[in-house]
């Protein structure tokens, strides 16, 4: 049997571990002993791009909000969708992850960093969305946490509330997306997006190809034209 092996550790702004590791050629995630991600179930990261980015290609001035990095598959998929002239822009609260990306993970997808569209900014995704004008992003894919209610980081759950949702609504082009992964349904979070002025809907999301069912939900909110 192959080893477990443990590649490397950060502490979050609360004090809670967050490790990186490695088993037969797949690396995992975890946030307090707690599996956050892997590399072995990427369905729903990649679906969390899908919704708000298909038809994207093509158009002027393309610009993307990511937050949240991960282990960059919903980056790789973004990059897939927007076409060569578009921006794509990564904030990434832990620099920890960020180096792990270039160094660790590199082969993975750690060399789309290095993709000229690509803008990394290590800092919390609330404050980036805070700082952006009116009508800056034509999607915003928000992987923060476990979702709406679900926070593990306390700090976390202001994005999903009133003035966040006000905020990233403001953000968002006319006829712009912004998708939302939850770990599980989140009952009143579609109202809560209607509330911001936002069309909304709830997708389910494999967290592998091969799974029979839903695990998590995709939450995709629009802006009107």
């Amino acid at each position: 049997m192959k080893p477990f092996r443990n590649l490397a550790q950060a502490r979050t702004p609360d004090g809670s571990q967050l490790t990186l590791h490695e088993h037969d050629g797949e690396y995992f995630l975890k946030l307090n002993g707690k599996q956050l991600m892997s590399t072995t179930a990427t369905s729903s990261e990649l679906l969390l791009a899908q919704l708000p980015c298909d038809g994207l290609r093509g158009r002027a001035d393309t610009c993307v909000l990511i937050g949240g990095l991960g282990l960059g598959f919903s980056l790789q998929r973004v990059l897939e969708l927007v076409g060569r002239h578009a921006r794509v822009q990564v904030s990434e609260l832990m620099p920890e992850v960020v180096a792990w990306n270039r160094d660790l993970l590199r082969e993975v997808n750690g060399r789309l960093l290095e993709d000229r569209r690509v803008e990394v900014i290590t800092g919390d995704v609330f404050d980036v969305i805070h700082r952006a004008g009116p009508a800056a992003y034509d999607a915003i894919l928000l992987d923060v946490d476990n979702g709406p209610t679900s926070t593990i980081q306390a700090k976390n759950v202001r994005i999903y509330k009133r003035r966040g949702l006000g905020m990233i609504a403001r953000a968002l082009k006319p006829a712009g997306k912004a998708s939302f992964w939850s770990a599980v349904p989140e009952p009143g979070f579609v109202q809560s997006l209607v509330s911001a002025g936002l069309k909304a809907e709830a997708f389910p999301a494999k967290s592998h190809e091969r799974a029979k069912r839903a695990a998590h939900v995709i939450y995709l909110a629009r802006r009107g034209e």
